[in-house]
């Protein structure tokens, strides 16, 4: 256990923190070394309202006060879709992804799902992959036409 992780905890958030949210997707996403236009092509795609927060299941990372975690899922019959997560980047490494990624999957299992879908940042796909994720293929961007973002799942029963 790494001297912050054990300071962290994780909960629900609350709507005001939407706009934050929304902030640590975007410096957590410009990380991985994207420019300017490329993140502002992402900004909608990353941005977190309140409604977002009634329709899937979300939890955040806190420590010391501050959010430095965020993750979402869906659920479509036996589906479920990791929509969202994102670690600040001077937390990475202390454990949050890792903390993030269990309650994802216990979530899923409490919802009764069989499989979890991935659309992974292609920085991000060795962390999925160490969480037990396996690459299935390729799926397109989002936010970016002609991209596509490894696809990779994580099998819940089996």
């Amino acid at each position: 256990m790494t001297p912050h992780q054990s300071d962290s905890h994780l909960r629900t958030p609350r709507a005001d923190e939407c706009a934050a949210l929304t902030e640590l997707c975007l410096i957590s996403k410009a990380y991985w070394g994207y420019d300017a236009a490329f993140m502002e092509a992402c900004r909608a795609e990353l941005t977190v309202r309140p409604d977002d927060l009634v329709v899937d299941r979300y939890q955040v990372a806190e420590r010391d006060g501050a959010v430095v975690g965020v993750a979402a899922l869906s659920a479509n019959g036996e589906r479920g879709c990791v929509e969202l997560m994102f670690v600040d980047p001077e937390a990475m490494g202390d454990g949050i992804g890792r903390a993030l990624m269990e309650w994802l999957i216990a979530e899923a299992r409490a919802l009764g799902l069989s499989v979890i879908d991935i659309d992974a940042d292609p920085g991000a796909a060795s962390f999925y992959e160490r969480m037990g994720a396996r690459r299935v293929g390729e799926t397109p961007s989002g936010s970016i036409p002609g991209r596509t973002l490894p696809k990779l799942v994580i099998d819940l029963k089996g």
